[in-house]
């Protein structure tokens, strides 16, 4: 119980006696996060949904909503009001921990020993939260609910972005070091050959979604997307090279380019993924349960390949929040991340080797904004919600559950936003002639 409920997270010592404790400490949220996703995985398996009538009170489709005169059946989209209500209830979890740590400066504040430890406590209270959510009356709350994730998957996809452009400027800068320490020209061949793969790979995809996604006749929206994101991404790739950007960013090139080049493309594939019509969408689910033919049909699908792809990068970008601060002071800045050697008490040592990481005395200051981080993970609830359930929404009737030009539109524009804020990083040393950006 002393473990469970001390200041020290001691769940992990054992596995991690090097680490430090505020980064258990954020890994512990985020192993929250996980364990609601693999429940929410786990009730939209077609088995487990099934079940899910027998849960008291939770399929009461007698009620009619305002303004709806069709009665409810709620079996109609079951899994998808579990993984709403599970979606409710890890942003309700990381939105309370969000709010008591407003302005938590050190750990000599009594709020940090609440966000270092009591992690059983926490674990009951997640609990809590989520048993309630599945009393929340139906009517509204899904179609609302559908908006606030739409607005949260948004601002995590972009957040996915920063973190992107700044592993993607990190891992050329590394590359690009090692290959002038050693003299050694195999860390060229390295970065040719990874910017040849992510470049193959991109114009694969392209000519993919022109042959899937497209009509000869028709589709006039999916050809305009995917021209616009090309042509979007060769003009990056081509100012990437420039000779005024490689003077004034000597370590950026094609690779950050092509790795920005290839997400963009998935960006792409979700959106059209998305696309309400299905003459121009084989990937499309459009789920009915008043047809007695789709009885014996799983009752849910979300393990299409683009949204098994956002699984993946979004286990990566959460982990990426909790275990590491970046190389670069702008994007601490932008994540509200602090360097360690500020807590460290200054140590010369750790100064020059410029190094980066958690740093487990906070006496003089925390390690990263407890609030901050809160809200993305509290994003990235609503962001892997929306991935599970395929972006749809229950149609005017709740007896459907379609997809809607709303995520297209949202996907779209946030690939267009990740784009120019690239785009900015490698312009910026020429428009803000008096900033550092070394």
């Amino acid at each position: 119980v002393s473990c469970l409920c001390g200041s020290a997270p001691c769940l992990l010592c054992g596995c991690c006696p090097s680490s430090k404790s505020s980064t258990i400490s954020r890994l512990l949220f985020t192993l929250f996060l996980f364990l609601g996703t693999l429940v929410s995985i786990i009730m939209i398996t077609p088995g487990v949904e099934k079940e899910l009538h027998k849960l008291p009170g939770f399929c009461e489709g007698t009620g009619l909503v305002p303004g709806v005169q069709t009665p409810i059946n709620c079996g109609s989209f079951l899994g998808h009001k579990a993984v709403y209500r599970m979606g409710f209830a890890m942003a309700a979890f990381f939105f309370f921990f969000a709010a008591i740590m407003v302005c938590v400066r050190s750990s000599k504040d009594p709020r940090a020993a609440v966000q270092n430890g009591f992690w059983f406590f926490k674990f009951l209270l997640l609990v809590g939260i989520t048993v309630g959510a599945f009393y929340i009356p139906d009517g509204a709350f899904t179609s609302v609910w559908f908006y606030f994730g739409v607005v949260g998957s948004f601002l995590f996809i972009l957040i996915q972005l920063i973190l992107l452009i700044d592993f993607a400027h990190s891992w050329s800068q590394l590359w690009l070091r090692n290959a002038a320490e050693s003299n050694a020209k195999g860390w060229y061949a390295a970065l040719c050959i990874v910017t040849f793969i992510f470049y193959a790979a991109s114009i694969a995809a392209i000519v993919l979604l022109y042959v899937y996604y497209t009509k000869p006749k028709g589709c006039t929206e999916g050809k305009v997307l995917i021209s616009i994101n090309l042509i979007l991404c060769l003009i990056v790739s081509a100012v990437s090279i420039l000779p005024k950007i490689q003077d004034a960013q000597p370590h950026s090139g094609l690779l950050q380019a092509s790795l920005i080049t290839l997400y963009t493309i998935f960006i792409t594939w979700s959106t059209l993924a998305n696309v309400p019509t299905p003459a121009c969408n084989p990937m499309l689910l459009v789920r009915n349960n008043t047809d007695s033919a789709m009885a014996t049909q799983p009752l849910t699908t979300w393990w299409d390949a683009p949204s098994i792809v956002g699984l993946v990068i979004f286990i990566l970008c959460t982990l990426f929040i909790s275990i590491r601060s970046s190389d670069h002071p702008q994007v601490n800045k932008l994540m509200l991340t602090e360097e360690s050697v500020a807590g460290a008490g200054g140590d010369a040592g750790a100064m020059e080797s410029g190094l980066h990481h958690a740093y487990d005395n906070e006496q003089d200051g925390v390690a990263y904004n407890y609030t901050f981080f809160h809200l993305c993970l509290l994003l990235a609830s609503l962001y892997i919600m929306m991935t599970l359930t395929n972006w749809s929404r229950p149609d005017e009737n709740l007896q459907v559950m379609v997809h809607s030009w709303t995520a297209v539109w949202v996907k779209i524009c946030s690939s267009w936003a990740g784009l120019l804020l690239y785009l900015w990083t490698l312009v910026a040393p020429l428009v803000l002639l008096d900033r550092d950006f070394s």
